[in-house]
């Protein structure tokens, strides 16, 4: 198997087109692909089925700086186009993902009831949990399986709707904002832009054994 020659962005529009409402997109990184695509296909945006995006910081801190989450923050102005194409997007953030905490001894868990499967998951997170030392009690933070878990399992989540927007430069570079719909304020530049999901709630007990149950089913080869 090779990889794909195509650029990412074009390898999106490219599958997007040949299946029209079929596609979800789960973005775990900068969102520059994704504003890529939009630049060179704007008629993506009515041929996608979902964008899930595991990124921004809506009512908690950065984990980048005081204001960012690290994939909004590399690339905010990329974000922000994300933010305001007329596609349905839904942010899973650190409001939820910080919340989704995996320890050491659910991994060992894992690795008892997966074989090697497991055993290679649990060796590899142990550099992961020491990196969140201070910030979690004896775990790691599973952010981009929150994006991947709204996908079969929307239902472990609650959700607001609004308008998003991402600051571009200044102290609170990449920080996302969302006005939620109802809220009347003046006039701003949240105005007559489409309304997109964040995750605000979730059911981390839940996420956590969807985890342990689908590594788990996963037979060996």
């Amino acid at each position: 198997m090779f990889p794909d020659p195509r650029p990412a962005h074009r390898f999106l529009i490219e599958t997007i087109r040949a299946n029209p409402g079929e596609v979800t997109v789960v973005a775990v990184g900068r969102m520059t692909n994704l504003a890529n695509a939009l630049k060179e296909a704007p008629e993506i945006v009515d041929l996608v089925k979902e964008i899930v995006i595991m990124g921004g910081a809506f009512e908690v801190p950065g984990n980048v700086t005081p204001a960012a989450e690290a994939n909004i923050h590399g690339d905010p102005e990329a974000a922000d186009i994300v933010a305001t194409a007329s596609w349905p997007v839904v942010w899973i953030g650190l409001d939820v993902t910080m919340q989704t905490v995996m320890t050491r001894s659910q991994l060992k868990d894992i690795a008892d009831a997966a074989g090697s499967r497991g055993k290679l998951l649990f060796d590899l997170s142990q550099f992961y949990i020491d990196f969140y030392e201070g910030l979690v009690d004896d775990g790691m933070v599973v952010h981009d399986s929150c994006a991947c878990a709204y996908v079969v399992a929307p239902e472990l989540f609650t959700t607001r709707s609004g308008t998003v927007r991402v600051v571009c430069g200044g102290i609170a570079d990449g920080k996302t904002l969302q006005k939620p719909d109802g809220r009347g304020f003046g006039p701003s530049d949240w105005d007559n832009l489409p309304s997109q999901k964040v995750a605000v709630g979730i059911d981390d007990k839940a996420m956590l054994k969807l985890i342990h149950d689908t590594i788990v089913a996963v037979k060996e080869d």
